[in-house]
């Protein structure tokens, strides 16, 4: 089988993204999955949290977009059991500017993705594809949802969660009827939420109400191990695997894995 493609998306910064692509990752390995995370933000953090140094960067996701190098020529593996990434450097931020003029322009990824069911991650072939997107809805952002099965967006449980899903939403649903008709959104994930302030119990039951069977079960809850993780290059499940965040990403993981079964099943 195909591995399917996950873009973690929200224009909002500081929602948790990257938290959740390297977690989720972690999550999905550890129950079986063999998973490549593709590292979109120029801010490199995704590789940055997976131990990637500067010195293992000598191929990124800059030299994929531009189609001199392929994703496995950029593949590095990590520590993390079955999870590969193609690590990202400063020099995305121009890559807007070196492939807008091109007539291809938004399927660079997609084109650079479709040899990725032939790569191996610890000796098996991928089968989770996770894609981290800049806070941005610029280019790359467009380049991951059109090379993407679905979209999981993380959303913090604070005051203004809402404001600006309705134009992530709209992108998406952009998206899905000029570029990637298969496009769909796997799932939101409520992020940051704590149990001891009254206000992220009222934002969740306020997205739940708005969205429904869309919002996930899981919660992630706001932890200081899961913060702490990525200064020590490893995931949260790695640096403390029974503290509340870690946990919620397995049960997360789960989630992800059953709507993908469901969905291959119907």
């Amino acid at each position: 089988m195909e591995p399917r493609i996950l873009t973690i998306a929200n224009q909002k910064g500081g929602v948790g993204k990257t938290t959740t692509a390297i977690n989720l990752a972690t999550a999905l390995a550890a129950v079986g999955e063999r998973v490549l995370i593709v590292d979109l933000d120029p801010q490199g953090n995704a590789s940055t949290g997976l131990g990637i140094s500067r010195q293992q960067r000598e191929i990124s996701t800059y030299d994929v977009l531009l189609g001199e190098a392929t994703v496995a020529e950029a593949l590095v593996n990590t520590d993390v059991p079955h999870v590969g990434i193609v690590p990202s450097t400063m020099d995305l931020l121009g890559v807007e500017m070196a492939i807008s003029s091109r007539s291809d322009r938004t399927f660079r990824l997609k084109e650079a993705l479709k040899t990725v069911g032939e790569l191996l991650v610890d000796g098996k072939p991928i089968t989770y594809v996770l894609i981290d997107c800049p806070p941005s809805l610029n280019l790359l952002t467009i380049n991951a949802l059109a090379a993407a099965d679905a979209v999981l967006v993380p959303l913090q449980c604070e005051f203004f969660a809402l404001e600006g899903l309705s134009q992530l939403l709209q992108t998406i649903e952009q998206i899905r009827t000029t570029l990637n008709p298969r496009l769909y959104i796997q799932g939101i994930v409520m992020t940051m939420y704590d149990v001891r302030n009254n206000l992220s119990e009222q934002v969740l039951d306020d997205v739940r109400s708005e969205l429904g069977d869309l919002v996930y079960d899981t919660v992630i809850p706001r932890n200081v191990r899961v913060s702490e993780a990525p200064s020590y290059g490893k995931p949260a499940l790695l640096y403390d695997l029974k503290c509340a965040g870690s946990q919620a990403y397995l049960k997360l993981a789960t989630e992800v894995i059953r709507r993908e079964r469901q969905l291959s099943a119907a």
